[in-house]
């Protein structure tokens, strides 16, 4: 029996083996090609879920804005007119009550504002002599936000008011109600606090009390 290897069959040896490589690739493209296919529609339904889902979010948080600017609207329409009324209530009272502090008061200023290079400052009383001014902060219900908001505000006070850059400047808030120990928390800051007693206003700093200056 002869066993001799040609080249004729070392040719067809590799024709077979080429073509059982075309199929294998063939069978991995078309795997390759499925499996993309899946991915590709997989992802489009996960991006199309995810869309939605954003859109609902961004629905939510919508409707969350419009409702708190109508509750922050609600809120300044009820507090507005009892801090002008607060306003109004201790203005005329002003120069009697720093008298006993042994600071003379000339006039009282009324929603002064101010602005430069992007910086704003508005105050409800501003009590002024030759020598001293006080910035006076009027709520309806005083928190303790609103005293760091009045520790920018004099910080800011003669960069906006140059015209007192030359007076001593004092702090001072007005309430009718006051949260928990804001007003310690005042006295500690060094701001004069001014309370309603009966139809007068009076200051409930401890004494002795060191006012800061400015």
């Amino acid at each position: 029996m002869d066993n001799t290897v040609t080249l004729q069959d070392i040719y067809n040896l590799f024709q077979r083996s080429q073509e059982e490589a075309d199929r294998r690739f063939a069978e991995a493209d078309r795997l390759f090609a499925e499996s993309k296919a899946e991915a590709d529609r997989l992802f489009a339904e996960s991006k199309a879920e995810a869309d939605r889902r954003a859109a609902e979010a961004e629905a939510r948080l919508a409707r969350a804005e419009a409702i708190a600017a109508q509750a922050n609207q609600a809120v300044s329409a009820l507090t507005s007119p009892w801090e002008q009324l607060v306003e109004n209530l201790v203005a005329p009272g002003v120069m009697h009550l720093f008298q006993d502090q042994g600071i003379t008061i000339h006039t009282t200023l009324q929603r002064v504002r101010a602005s430069n290079l992007g910086r704003h400052l508005t105050l409800d009383i501003l009590a002024v002599n030759e020598g001293v001014v006080v910035a006076i902060e009027v709520k309806s219900r005083l928190t303790q936000k609103h005293i760091r908001q009045l520790i920018q505000k004099m910080d800011d006070f003669k960069v906006l008011l140059p015209q007192y850059q030359h007076h001593r400047l004092y702090g001072a808030v007005a309430a009718i109600e006051i949260d928990g120990d804001v007003d310690i928390y005042a006295h500690n800051q060094g701001f004069f606090v001014i309370r309603q007693s009966g139809d007068n206003i009076t200051l409930s700093n401890p004494t002795p009390f060191n006012p800061r200056t400015w």
